[in-house]
């Protein structure tokens, strides 16, 4: 028994190191293809602020990583067609921990921010809440071709 619950734990940590490459939708975070290039700016007024729930979606590499490892640490139970058993069972279960896993480290809270322009348009913003934003303030509205985020 003790010898699973190592197993697992290994299985779990694992994953999560393997999960943790996440890409951050942030108004702070930069990515080095977005330093030094000019942006447009543009002045809002934040209408609504609701928070939801941004999902990085999984690469495989967990569910992979686990059943590797889970296959790897069943096999070593037993001996001979016991042991082949206990590895595909292992396979299995390591693979849904770590499909699990990785969904986990891959989701994050979000804040999708409506504003009206001083032109009287609309948008809204989705990035990760790691600022707060308030109906009523005014903000800004950072924008390249691709991407968009909203600053105080």
């Amino acid at each position: 028994m003790k010898k699973l619950i190592i197993i697992a734990a290994v299985i779990a940590s694992a994953s999560t190191m393997t999960a943790c490459v996440s890409t951050h939708t942030s108004g702070s975070v930069y990515r080095p293809y977005q330093t030094q290039n000019e942006m447009s700016v543009r002045l809002a007024v934040v209408e609504s602020v609701r928070e939801v729930t941004i999902d990085g979606g999984r690469s495989g590499v967990g569910t992979l990583t686990g059943a590797a490892l889970g296959g790897l640490a069943g096999s070593s139970v037993g001996g001979g067609r016991g042991s082949t058993a206990t590895g595909i069972v292992g396979a299995v279960v390591g693979g849904i921990i770590g499909n699990n896993v990785e969904s986990n480290a891959n989701t994050r809270r979000g804040v999708e921010i409506t504003v009206r322009l001083d032109n009287g348009e609309m948008k809204a913003i989705t990035q990760d809440a790691d600022e707060t934003f308030r109906p009523g303030e005014r903000v800004r509205l950072l924008s390249d071709r691709r991407t968009t985020r909203v600053t105080h």
